[in-house]
């Protein structure tokens, strides 16, 4: 295990700002996702920690040692990319202890220590197997399997689940993230994917525009965040203009009171579909469309001044449909007001 910090890490390529001024760090034992939209500097980042790219300002530091320019086969890091990228002329456990035997361990040992990661990635049975013979995600068990054989003091994962089926991610992001804690690896998490980040990350970090807008448990980055970037990069929300004023939450076509709200101030309210109860309540609204997920349901709701909300509503609720009046209840409480 290993603490990594990056210390006003800047990387350009020619006159493209590709990350900004980034400080994070890295708790020893802590998975910490990075996720933000295309081109924000997400790999970018991945790869300076790795040492495929050096920073043109600021410093990377594994357990206050500065390695910089320490070049990457000499960091003990451990990559699984998201093209898995295992050796085709290699069998499952050759790929496996491909690591150990460039670090000079001994036969026996880089095989026994390659075996017992199949066994523990529950993929022992396919070690005399080449590469492509394997499913998607069997090659990907694999290729967190070589990874992890090197003993890293950090886990880089990019991206490691685009292109599995939905159910298939479900089931070996919850197995990941289950042998990453029992492990206690210090990782870092890419991925696009904000459920993902939510399941697997101890905390996450959104960029945006190579800049980093936000850091915090998943719970503290839906539930407060910290600008309007993150607001609605970050799941679902509706942000819709409020004023704050002696305990009172003023939404214009609606008031509501919380001793939450204990400051003056004109901004707006972030509120999730989870957020709006259907029945009784103060906002009165027009459904003007209605999706059907499967295990929820979600409207559409029009409201007097012709902005729209999202409402998630409960597949065992009372049906609605287009064109319906409804009235809306607001879980004030666990409204974040952005100023």
């Amino acid at each position: 295990m290993a603490e990594v910090c990056l210390e006003g890490l800047t990387k350009r390529f020619d006159t493209e700002l590709a990350v900004d001024g980034i400080d994070l760090a890295i708790r020893d034992g802590e998975v910490l996702g990075v996720v933000g939209p295309s081109g924000c500097g997400k790999t970018t980042t991945l790869r300076t920690l790795a040492g495929f790219e050096t920073p043109t300002e600021g410093r990377v530091l594994i357990d206050d040692e500065d390695v910089t320019h320490v070049p990457p086969e000499r960091r003990n890091v451990g990559l699984v990319f998201q093209s898995y990228a295992l050796f085709d002329n290699m069998t499952v456990l050759e790929n496996v202890a491909f690591g150990p035997k460039m670090q000079g361990i001994g036969k026996t040992e880089r095989r026994d220590r390659a075996r017992e990661l199949l066994s523990m990635l529950d993929i022992d049975a396919l070690a005399d197997r080449a590469p492509e013979t394997l499913s998607g995600g069997q090659q990907q068990r694999v290729g967190l399997a070589r990874a992890l054989a090197i003993e890293p003091d950090v886990l880089l994962l990019d991206e490691p689940m685009t292109g599995l089926d939905a159910s298939l991610k479900e089931r070996l992001r919850t197995e990941l993230s289950g042998l990453l804690e029992e492990l206690e690896v210090t990782a870092l998490y890419v991925t696009h994917d904000q459920e993902e980040a939510m399941v697997m990350c101890d905390r996450i970090a959104v960029l945006n525009d190579g800049s980093l807008e936000q850091v915090g448990r998943p719970t503290e980055i839906y539930e407060r965040p910290a600008n309007r970037f993150v607001a609605d990069f970050v799941g679902t929300s509706n942000v819709l203009p409020a004023t704050v004023e002696n305990g009172r939450l003023d939404l214009g076509f609606a008031t509501f009171e919380s001793n939450g709200f204990s400051e003056t101030t004109d901004g707006t309210a972030v509120v999730r579909p989870d957020d709006l109860t259907l029945g009784a309540g103060p906002i009165e609204a027009i459904v003007r469309d209605r999706f059907y997920l499967g295990n929820g349901v979600r409207i559409r709701a029009e409201l007097p001044d012709g902005e729209s909300v999202i409402v998630g509503l409960d597949r065992t609720a009372r049906e609605v449909t287009v064109g319906d009046p409804i009235s809306l209840d607001l879980e004030v409480d666990r409204i974040h007001v952005l100023e």
